[in-house]
This record gives structure tokens, sequence and C-alpha cells, in this order.
């Protein structure tokens, strides 16, 4: 019997809507599985707890947290109660630097019964290893003077050890899957960063000789995930880069809503964190029409993290079998209920088995 402790923050907005359904999920999936538990513990740090407290999370809260197997994040951030930077860095940012998950992943593929607005989207699935401690959202900067003299330096800050680690672990990723690996660059424009990272491409890959690599400057990169996403199997990228080709991976899949991420600690010193790419949109929450997809395959990557990936792939099937049958939210043109999609998931998962 495999046991996993998981700290569950449903944060803000939807948040509180999407996790405790995929909780009903990974919930059934373990006792269809009838070797494995879960054991959640619920921290309820967002906004409100901010406005109450005047922290996002209490002064233990990383102590709490660091005796977990994982997290399993909804969504922070609410800008009618608390400004995003600091709902942002004192609660999401905070668990990511201070848990050394120095590597994002993100998966886009095209799901069965979503309709992406490509015309042909060829059945791509690319998943993005973005550098997460570094680059371009380096804390290193600062203004000086006032006025019209103003002045904000922002530096981008690129260590051989963070960006040879991110790659590294692109690199064994793709052994994986189908060996290839494609670098997200700009060394055309940008001539100090850009460079070092190309130098440090081409090292790591002379250790993956069986690895096809590629290196595409960041604009059209973006261009041609749109125009031909089945062309890409690996994508390593900085953390900026990262940042935007994972949200174009979203858009071309059809919806923000069902994109799944996480945060991966690769020293095994802390847990790793697990979270939907979607926002808190308080502009729907409580109405009952989230759509749960981009947490449950949350739940899914977090699975597969923990060695389940015959699980992992049982429950993106019955996710991808109900999204075919039409069960579907409202941002997917559906009219189906955020509970509704849930039971018809544990429907199929129940039926695979």
């Amino acid at each position: 019997m495999k046991d996993f402790n998981i700290a569950v923050i449903p944060g803000d907005g939807i948040g509180k809507e999407v996790v405790s359904e995929a909780v009903r999920v990974l919930e059934t999936a373990a006792e269809l599985h009838g070797g494995l538990t879960f054991h959640f513990t619920h921290y309820p740090w967002n906004c409100d707890y901010y406005l109450e407290h005047g922290v996002m999370m209490p002064e233990d809260g990383l102590d709490r947290l660091k005796t977990h197997d994982a997290i399993f994040l909804g969504a922070v951030g609410d800008p009618n109660k608390v400004p995003d930077h600091i709902s942002l860095w004192g609660l999401l940012i905070h668990i990511r630097r201070s848990f050394e998950q120095v590597v994002n992943i993100r998966p886009a593929k095209h799901i069965k019964g979503v309709r992406s607005p490509l015309r042909d989207p060829k059945d791509f699935d690319f998943i993005v290893v973005r550098e997460n401690s570094e680059g371009e959202y380096s804390e290193s900067g600062g203004r000086i003077h006032q006025g019209g003299d103003q002045i904000a330096v922002q530096n981008a800050v690129f260590t051989k050890k963070g960006t040879r680690r991110a790659m590294d672990y692109a690199f064994m990723l793709a052994e994986k899957r189908r060996r290839h690996v494609t670098s997200a660059t700009k060394s055309n424009g940008i001539v100090h960063s850009m460079p070092f990272w190309d130098e440090v491409f081409q090292e790591t890959a002379q250790d993956y000789p069986h690895i096809n690599t590629r290196k595409v400057h960041i604009d059209a990169l973006a261009a041609f995930l749109v125009s031909q996403p089945e062309a890409f199997d690996v994508i390593v990228a900085s953390n900026l880069f990262g940042d935007i080709l994972t949200d174009i991976g979203a858009a071309i899949m059809g919806s923000i809503g069902i994109a799944p991420s996480a945060n991966i600690n690769l020293n095994g010193k802390y847990p790793s964190m697990f979270e939907p790419v979607h926002g808190s949109a308080p502009d729907i929450a409580g109405k009952g029409i989230a759509n749960p997809i981009g947490q449950m395959w949350t739940a899914k990557m977090m699975l597969d993290h923990f060695g389940e990936n015959e699980l992992g792939d049982q429950l993106l099937s019955a996710m991808e079998s109900v999204l075919e049958s039409g069960i579907k939210t409202p941002d997917l043109g559906g009219k189906a209920t955020t509970k509704e999609v849930t039971e018809a998931v544990i429907s199929k998962l129940k039926n695979s088995f």
C-alpha cells in the first residue's frame, strides 16, 4: 500500500470549486487502484485569510507544508481584495522559491472533444520545461531618481547551475517521449544571457547524443506553435519565455481552463506543487460553471510524479472521453456544471477498471 500525504490549498475564486472536485476524482482513483491511499490536509490560505491576518500564510506555513509529499493548489489571487503582487509573492511564489521548485512543466496537446482554434491541429503533443527560479523573473534590480529622471533597472540573472538543471530535466523527459528537445532562445538580440543559454544548451546536448536538438528564436518559436505545433516534443525555455510559450500552448488547446502545470523540486528536500494554469476567475466564482478539467489534469501530473503513470493515463483518458461525449462547461461551449463534469469523469474512470 502506498500512502501519500497531500497539502491542499484551494486558494481563491474558482480554486475552491475545482479543487474539491479534483480531490473527489483522486479519491475515486485511489479506491479503484486498491494499493493507493491519499491523506488530504486542507489549508485555508487565500486573500480572505490575508484580509483577516495581514499575511497570505501563517509564519509556520512552510514548516507545515514541507511535511507533505506534494502540494495541490487551486488558484491564487483576487485583485478586488488584495493586490496581485501581494497575493502571489505571499503564497504561490513564496512556496516556489522557498521549496526550490526550480522547474515548471506544462503539457499542451490536442484534446479530443475540445475544439482548438487552429484549423488543423494535427494532434500536437508537446511539453514546455520552464526554468522556474531565476532568469528574467529574478528580483535583482531597482529604481532610482524621481519624476522625468526616474530609472528602473531589472536584471535577468542566469546561473549555469540553474540553466543546466532545467535543460537536464528537459533531455531526460525527452528520453521518455519522442527524443527531441527544442531550446527557446533570442541570442540574436539579447547579447549576454541568451548566448550563455545557447552555450549551456550545446554543452548539455553533448551528454545526450541520442536526443535530437534544435534552437529557435522565441519570436519564431511563438509563431511555429501556432502554425506547426505538431513539430515539437519537449521545449526548454527561460522563466519568461516559458511563461509566454505555455500560455500559447493553452490557447491552441482551446481553453486555458484545461491547462495543467507542475512546479518540481529536483533534490527531494521539499514537496513539489501542482496547480492548473488558469487563474481564480472571480467573475464566475460561485456560479458552479468553472471548468474542473485543468485541476484534474493537474492531478494526473501529480499521479505521474508519484510513479502512478498508468493510473494517470486512465484519468486523462476518462477526461478526454467525457469531453468527446459533449459534457463540457460553458467555457468550452457546453452547458454542464462543474459537478456534472466531475460525475461524468468519475463514471468513466470506474468503467475503465
